[in-house]
Formats: C-alpha cells, structure tokens, sequence
C-alpha cells in the first residue's frame, strides 16, 4: 500500500493546487507524447477544482478527457456526470480539449462495452492522471460493494476496460472503468473533502477487504495521492 497524503487548509487551496499538478502532468505528457490524457470523475467535490482548472494555461487541443465512470443517464439529466464535465470542465480555456463520454445511445448499458472500450482505446495509455473520488460506502468509480458486479470489475485478469453496474444502494445503471484498467494510469490521484470521507478511507484500508471497501484495492495496488481538505 503506497498512499501520499496531501492535506490542506481549505477546498480552495485544495483546488488551486491541484489544478496546478495537473497541468504539470498534462504539459509534461504532451511533451512527452504529443497528447495527455485525463481521467476524471463525477459528483459534487470536483466543481471547484475543474472551474479553476479550466483557466490554466495548457495546450487543451491535445488533451483527451473521459470519465472513470458515468450514470447511464442522458446529459440533459441532473444526474450526468459528462453534464457535469461540460458544465465545470470545458469552460474557459479547456473549451478546447477533446471530451469522450462514457456514454451512448443503447438502452443498456451492458450493450455500449464494445464502444465504450473503442473510444478510450483511442486515448494515449497509461493516463497521464486519474482523478477519482469515494463514498460513504468505499466505492470508487463505479465499483460498488452492493453490486453484483463488483467482483468482475475488481478482477485483475478480466482483460475488461469497462463493466456495466447496477447499484443496489444508489440510483441508475452505471458503466464504470475496471480496476485493472484505473490502474492503467501514470498518476492516480484521490479526492475527498471532509473529515467523515477521511475516516471512511482510514477504517476502509485498516478493516476492511477489497470486496468490501472497493476502494482499497486501488490503494493496495498502485501509488495513489490523497488530496483532501475540511
């Protein structure tokens, strides 16, 4: 288990310095490789960090965004993260990066895996950043404990990039990325605010399996930077 903790004193400084180390690690994958790619999740936390994110000085147009999971929810949806993406994200001068949804026109989400895995091949791999966040329950993207699907997307040699979820505690069907796939990502990086996630993460990863608290197998797998305010 390799987790760095970076703590600060308030959400806003917790954004601005992140949006900072994000850009270092995207100008740096460009660089690199002539494109980034970012990876990034839903919810109510990431608000502050993508508004200022989407100021920063980068070259956008070779920036590649998708998000580690998504509600199978259409974007006009209150409940859509790529609507929430577009909404914080690709504003400003990240109006330019190339944004791949998660999301497709089928029914189902169990019948977009194929296309879904299509779009994100596309992307330059590992990711450069992930960028995920944790429930009260320990879920991670969308790796819930109380789904039947919990243990495919936690199996390292499914050979799966993305698994449809039907959460028993939350509402909409889901299609989230695999752990083998989060994994695949240069810098990985968890992003709470508040003390009672804190303590979530801090039990989960003394106490608990990965099954359990899916959230600890990231942590057991891979070096992972815990960004958090109050």
């Amino acid at each position: 288990m390799a987790l760095t903790e970076k703590l600060f004193d308030s959400a806003d400084t917790l954004a601005t310095e992140f949006a900072q180390t994000l850009t270092d690690i995207l100008k740096a994958g460009i660089e690199a490789r002539g494109r980034a790619s970012l990876v990034v999740s839903g919810g109510r936390t990431p608000a502050a960090l993508f508004n200022t994110l989407s100021n920063t000085d980068l070259a956008w147009d070779k920036v590649d965004i998708t998000l580690a999971d998504e509600r199978w929810v259409d974007e006009d949806h209150d409940a859509s993260n790529a609507a929430s993406v577009r909404k914080n994200l690709l504003q400003n001068k990240a109006s330019a990066a190339n944004f791949v949804t998660p999301k497709t026109a089928d029914a189902d989400a169990n019948d977009a895996i194929a296309e879904v895995e299509n779009r994100i091949s596309s992307f330059s791999q590992p990711f450069d950043a992930l960028i995920l966040g944790m429930g009260e329950d320990g879920h991670t993207a969308s790796l819930f404990p109380c789904s039947e699907q919990v243990a495919d997307g936690l199996n390292m040699s499914s050979g799966k990039i993305c698994i449809a979820v039907q959460p028993t505690t939350a509402p909409h069907q889901r299609i989230s990325l695999t752990l083998p796939a989060l994994l695949n990502s240069r810098n990985i990086f968890l992003h709470l605010t508040g003390d009672a996630k804190k303590e979530v993460l801090k039990d989960a990863l003394a106490n608990n399996t990965e099954l359990e608290k899916p959230v600890t197998a990231v942590v057991n797998r891979a070096p992972v930077t815990l960004m958090w305010a109050p």
